[in-house]
């Protein structure tokens, strides 16, 4: 790699001195502690937050694991074993056929509609024409499409999606049939925009089905629907009565806003201050208003000085830290960086 880099490394603490406009970074390093004082800091850790781990009555008697998502180490230890799995999203869908895959009992319980697309037809339909052999074959590089994709508005995005995903809802017709008829609440986004604008605009309720879903729709993978009411020793009641027995609960229950690791290295105070990091404010579920028209707080300055964010799929984390790059060359060669706005904080969390 042409960027230097340090592995086995970790941030503890850090702190802006408005005097000098630098950071006193505090790290562990190989075990030992350093202390660092850049001009900028960046925190590039993806496009999510600390992981969103729900609290239940009766979770301090279940006799069983617990971990969320982000903790599972994966399905090999509980072959034969019954596993609940809170959520309906790509985390949840991935774990639990893995699950399957190795022979556990399986239960997804399903609390909101989620979308699905098959990965096969989002490539045909959806970004073959960007990203893909044929693509290339027309003459359209990688670089080329990420700023194709970057250049469409995000204001009239939805309009050049909703015929997409009419499309990709009638080519696997048979598919959502018998997700319904699993009893599987689908939904399309808010406008039927479908998986884009739900990725823009909150990160999360959808999920890119490469086989999981068909456990769902076929009944290998069992569904149950509602709201946690609490644990027992060993089983998962939902608050419609249903009772689901289990060895391990694995709360897929997503991440909230990258600002929630400024609270955890820096401060509240300073997380507040920056405000909700993604989202479009387009007034659909969980992405509130008011429009904000580019993704809150992402590659630009913020509230904060000399604190910035980076994060997203692999097409933005290609194209926009370019653009965050140039800002931070910028100010380091000394030019000139007039700040016109700085994003509103209208929600903190």
């Amino acid at each position: 790699m042409e960027v230097p880099y340090w592995s086995n490394t970790t941030a503890t603490s850090a702190a802006f001195d408005d005097a000098s406009g630098t950071w006193s970074v505090e790290i562990e390093r190989d075990g030992a502690p350093l202390t660092l004082h850049p001009t900028q800091l960046v925190f590039a850790t993806g496009m999510s937050g600390k992981p969103n781990v729900p609290v239940f009555p009766g979770q301090d008697v279940f006799r069983g694991e617990q971990q969320h998502s982000s903790q599972h180490p994966g399905p090999d230890a509980y072959s034969g074993r019954k596993v609940v799995v809170i959520g309906s999203n790509n985390s949840a869908f991935d774990i639990c056929g893995a699950l399957w895959e190795h022979g556990a009992d399986v239960t997804m319980v399903q609390r909101s509609s989620t979308h699905i697309v098959k990965s096969d037809t989002l490539m045909d339909i959806g970004l073959g024409d960007l990203y893909s052999e044929r693509a290339l074959a027309a003459g359209v590089t990688t670089e080329k499409a990420d700023l194709i994709f970057a250049s469409l508005p995000y204001r009239i995005m939805h309009e050049f999606q909703i015929p997409l995903y009419d499309k990709m809802r009638e080519r696997d017709k048979d598919f959502y049939d018998r997700m319904t008829a699993a009893g599987f609440d689908l939904d399309w986004g808010d406008d039927g925009s479908g998986l884009f604008l739900k990725y823009l605009r909150r990160g999360s309720g959808y999920y890119i089905d490469v086989g999981s879903a068909e456990l769902v729709a076929d009944g290998e993978v069992k569904l149950a629907h509602g709201d946690v009411d609490h644990l027992t020793e060993d089983a998962v009641v939902l608050k419609n009565g249903t009772v689901l027995p289990a060895d391990l609960v694995v709360y897929a229950t997503g991440y909230g806003s990258m600002n929630g690791w400024v609270a955890d290295l820096i401060s509240q105070e300073v997380a507040d201050t920056v405000g909700k990091c993604w989202g479009l404010g387009s007034d659909t579920t969980k992405d509130p208003g008011p429009w904000e028209g580019e993704q809150r707080n992402m590659w630009k300055p913020t509230q904060q000085p000399n604190l910035w964010f980076h994060g997203g799929n692999l097409h933005q984390s290609r194209h926009y830290s370019l653009y965050l790059a140039l800002q931070l060359k910028a100010r380091h060669a000394g030019i000139d960086t007039p700040v016109y706005g700085l994003q509103q904080v209208h929600h903190l969390r």
